[in-house]
């Protein structure tokens, strides 16, 4: 369940000035040019609750991708199971997760917009934009959307355990009703063996799908607006 013990604690962040110039020229885009709308993304708010397996990926890729301005939520600290299962390094360990994926997307683009919160998803967080649900526990998932399911303009769910993986997508009014389908009491999920609930690619795999339905709404959102 989402606890609402702690405080959050959000840090917004501009460009980083200790970071030296990407160096990029400015047809850094070229190769995606045709599958990926940038100029969809100078405005669009993005947030990945959860950074773990599936959401650091989510949020690197989303980075290299050309968002400018996006928002991680965990709560949690970089343990040493995570350089395994999760991509974080060895210097991440100790480190809240959502300040080590913030170094690692900064290693991408300097100037993107970040929004840190070191803390569990809560309400009052009013969530818009693009909203990439990484959560571990269904219960978790069912009430960040009853919370944010008729205010975000898109939602895409990852759900994995060991190597079989999941991928839904939000995007419009059917799909938000069958989404409702899709979730279940916490006590009917399967948990799995403690040594076989993660792999990095699993986690690569359901970040990429995220990513591909993401830039499909932004080609549809384009299309729609011509």
């Amino acid at each position: 369940m989402i606890e609402s013990s702690a405080d959050a604690h959000a840090t917004t962040v501009g460009p980083d000035e200790n970071l030296p110039e990407s160096g990029a020229p400015t047809n850094r885009f070229q190769r995606q040019a045709d599958l990926v709308p940038i100029e969809n993304l100078s405005h669009l708010e993005v947030t990945v609750i959860g950074v773990g397996a599936v959401g650091r990926q989510v949020a690197v890729q989303l980075a290299a991708l050309g968002v400018r301005h996006l928002r991680l939520i965990d709560f949690d600290q970089v343990e040493t199971t995570n350089i395994t299962t999760q991509a974080y390094s060895a210097r991440d360990v100790g480190l809240a997760k959502v300040d080590a994926t913030a170094r690692a997307v900064r290693e991408i683009d300097s100037e993107i917009e970040l929004t840190l919160i070191q803390d569990r998803y809560r309400p009052a967080m009013n969530l818009e934009g693009a909203v990439f649900c990484c959560v571990d526990s269904i219960s978790a998932r069912t009430a960040i959307w009853r919370s944010v399911g008729r205010t975000c303009r898109f939602w895409s769910d990852g759900r994995m355990l060991g190597e079989v993986l999941r991928v839904l997508t939000v995007a419009d009014e059917p799909s938000r009703k069958h989404y409702g389908t899709t979730l279940f009491p916490q006590a009917e999920a399967q948990v799995g063996r403690c040594t076989a609930r993660s792999t990095i690619y699993a986690a690569s795999i359901t970040a990429g799908l995220m990513l591909h339905q993401f830039t499909r709404w932004l080609l549809v959102e384009i299309s729609l607006a011509v």
